[in-house]
């Protein structure tokens, strides 16, 4: 599990034929060239991992309020099992802690047992389903609601009793 050689930054327009590669290879239902131009546009703190020049995977947070949302953590399926998803989540839950979010909202297919397994030992724990939300081959799949809460780690600025 090495990220040693890579480069986490923001994902730019001229990515996006990079990242539609990574998405089209790992996913049968791919976000649209048109989803990720929107969440860049709406400026959305978006971040791509860089190896070797190529873009091996990418993570798209949307923050309203004092929520964040993570609407795309993707690592290409050629470079899975090598900790990129879990930086890419780190850094999303990084940002949106240093935005003021209070609490970060994720969905998964319940079928993908290792982005749950990911997202367990994280911190996210799951707190509810969207019925019928994911596309599948015939038909809909539930997705699993999880949370984290972002809490200030430093209890020492509390008030004494």
């Amino acid at each position: 599990m090495s990220t040693l050689g890579t480069v986490l930054r923001p994902m730019y327009d001229g990515d996006l034929d990079a990242v539609m590669e990574v998405e089209l290879r790992a996913y049968p239902f791919p976000w649209t060239r048109g989803i990720f131009q929107d969440c860049l546009r709406a400026d959305y703190p978006s971040r791509v991992l860089v190896q070797d020049d190529g873009i091996v995977g990418y993570g798209v947070l949307s923050l309203a309020a004092d929520e964040a949302h993570v609407l795309n953590v993707c690592v290409d399926p050629l470079c899975q099992s090598r900790g990129h998803g879990r930086r890419l989540l780190r850094e999303l839950v990084r940002v949106a802690r240093q935005r003021g979010a209070l609490r970060v909202f994720l969905e998964v297919r319940p079928s993908n047992a290792s982005a749950i397994a990911l997202y367990h030992s994280e911190g996210f724990n799951e707190i509810g389903r969207r019925p019928r939300y994911y596309p599948t081959s015939n038909g809909r799949e539930d997705a699993l609601v999880m949370a984290m809460e972002l809490v200030d780690d430093d209890i020492s600025v509390m008030p004494p009793l």
